[in-house]
């Protein structure tokens, strides 16, 4: 039987357990993957606390690169022996193996490892659908991107300065803020010692930005919508630092007729059409160079609840896999 990371009550990385687990023949429409690398994502957080309930007990996880060992009845996706690689979910990817619906599974191109794609296909394929299809960026555009040197960021920050965007980043430390100047970022503001809303203003000459993505949450959602320029959009895809409070919209017109949205990579990719083409636009941008995927820290499989001390606690740069 292959092992699991499973948790059995919500709490902090303490209840996360390494068991056996069963694992049946794939059922139709599904396809067992062998793992050869898992990836971490602050949404796993978010399932362990119970921030976003799951039903109990449960595996956690949403994203893995492996090869297909078996599909069931009706699948036509993939087959025996593909490299593949997948994101968003459902749970259960902190595993050595397991069966997944086949519409959820990419074949990962030549050129890309398994550990890159575990690295990468959550992280990528939310900065794909941030900068792509939310607010689909220009040449010339000011964006804001928090947290530039964490996993989403450093890849958003390369991908929109490919794109030819004049590219904003927040970050926690001097670390930090030079990491996210070698991955793209043309203005880099430490939030820790300066107003970055403030800021923004003086690197737009007083216009603000068109977008603010911001994966942070509580800490930064009012110097965000601070940050934008009339008509601008807060893309609110993360909650860090906590929820972000209720919102009073007439705000919203005080400031500039602003748009916020909530957006989610599920929603974004719930039609196979749409996964495909945002893996696609991903492996391209990957394969051709203009983004270069971080792999900062990697754990054992077993030691999930390390690697989630350290991803809470900041301590954590680029993207962090988890080898079974």
């Amino acid at each position: 039987m292959p092992n699991a990371i499973r948790f059995h009550q919500p709490g902090g990385p303490e209840v996360l357990r390494w068991e056996n687990v069963e694992l049946p023949a794939p059922a139709a429409g599904e396809a067992r993957v062998r793992h050869h690398a898992v990836g971490l994502n602050y949404i796993d957080t978010y399932h362990r606390t119970g921030l976003y309930p799951l039903p109990l007990p449960s595996g956690i996880g949403l994203e893995g690169a492996g090869v297909v060992e078996a599909v069931g009845e009706g699948v036509s996706e993939v087959a025996v022996g593909d490299r593949v690689a997948y994101a968003g979910g459902p749970v259960g990817a902190y595993a050595e193996a397991r069966n997944i619906p086949a519409h959820r599974l990419l074949k990962l191109p030549d050129a890309i490892s398994f550990e890159t794609a575990a690295a990468m296909m959550l992280q990528g394929l939310t900065s794909a659908y941030l900068l792509r299809r939310t607010y689909r960026v220009q040449p010339g555009d000011a964006v804001l991107i928090h947290a530039a040197a964490g996993g989403v960021g450093l890849i958003a920050c390369q991908w929109a300065k490919a794109l030819g965007a004049t590219v904003i980043g927040t970050v926690g430390s001097p670390a930090k803020a030079a990491l996210a100047k070698a991955h793209g970022c043309d203005h880099v503001i430490d939030y820790t010692t300066e107003n970055f809303a403030q800021r923004v203003r003086e690197i737009t000459g007083g216009e603000g930005v068109p977008v603010v993505y911001d994966g942070v949450g509580q800490a930064t959602f009012a110097g965000s919508l601070d940050s934008l320029r009339p008509l601008g959009m807060l893309v609110s895809f993360g909650n860090a630092s906590g929820p972000v409070p209720p919102v009073d919209l007439i705000q919203l017109s005080q400031k500039g007729s602003l748009f916020i949205t909530r957006p989610t990579l599920m929603t974004y990719t719930a039609k196979r059409a749409d996964l495909v083409a945002l893996g696609e636009e991903l492996f391209d941008v990957v394969g051709s160079g203009k983004v270069r995927i971080e792999i900062n820290q990697r754990y054992a499989l077993k030691d999930a609840a390390q690697a989630h001390i350290d991803l809470e606690a900041r301590k954590t740069t680029g993207s962090t896999i988890l080898i079974p």
